[in-house]
């Protein structure tokens, strides 16, 4: 069984394979202070909910965009499973050619989500993740990874708002009834939504322009769900897809 693991800014997926398939998901909020013990704490718990026994896990894959937690990760991984887990970066096949200005910029869940999009679904395809920062990475026809665009997440927007305005609520962030908001919460809430829904069409529509040619968009990320509903111009939400190009990477990396 395969572990594979994605340290976000704001959440720790962890997601379990069986062979090829994707038999169960967990997700806890990033901690960077976590201890060893404590991340394995944490891994045995969503082991057991899952109904996996630890001697079912022979190989872990990770990818991170937060390094200051890797250390107590990698050393929760191989103490308790006794496994040297595989680390998406520099020298990891991917299947993915990033050429970009500097291509060891690119944050690992950006091209674990590119593998997962490109394998699954094909190119020309662009990946939009709604996750603490929105991002848009082009990939073509042939796999090469050739453009982003990053800008700010839904969420973190909307916290900045209400963090920075001393009489703005706190509110549900989802898709408004009507834009004829009439008190503070609703109007908040509208602002928001259809703020952040046109700089996403507003972004892929430029992206159409561009490139002069038609391509797939795969969206991901926890709140690409309240985005899809209200646009035309998704053509699949896939919250699994991180794990998709996860695997995809590991399978790649097994004849080495």
């Amino acid at each position: 069984m395969l572990m594979a693991v994605d340290v976000g800014n704001t959440n720790i997926t962890i997601g379990f394979y069986d062979k090829d398939e994707l038999v169960a998901t967990k997700r806890a909020s990033t901690a960077e202070r976590r201890t060893s013990d404590e991340i394995a704490v944490l891994l045995f718990a969503f082991m057991d909910l899952a109904d996996i026994s630890p001697s079912d896990v022979d190989a872990v894959i990770v990818s991170s965009v937060v390094p200051k937690i890797m250390h107590s990760l990698k050393n929760a991984i191989v103490k308790y499973l006794h496994i040297e887990p595989l680390i998406v970066g520099p020298g990891i096949k991917t299947g993915i050619s990033v050429q970009l200005d500097n291509p060891r910029s690119v944050g690992a869940d950006r091209i674990a989500d590119c593998a997962g999009a490109y394998y699954t679904y094909g190119g020309p395809v662009l990946v939009v993740d709604f996750g603490t920062a929105t991002t848009y990475d082009y990939v073509d026809e042939h796999g090469v990874f050739r453009a982003g665009a990053i800008s700010v997440g839904i969420e973190s927007g909307a916290n900045a708002l209400w963090g920075r305005t001393a009489q703005l609520p706190e509110v549900e962030i989802r898709m408004p009834e009507t834009i004829m908001a009439r008190n503070t919460a609703t109007e908040m809430q509208a602002g928001i939504f259809f703020q952040f829904l046109g700089g996403f069409e507003t972004t892929v529509k430029q992206y159409r322009r561009e490139l002069k040619q038609d391509f797939r968009v795969i969206a991901t990320g926890g709140l690409g769900r309240v985005i899809c509903g209200a646009t035309d111009l998704i053509d699949v939400y896939d919250p699994d897809l991180i794990f998709k190009g996860l695997k995809t990477i590991y399978d790649k990396n097994q004849d080495q």
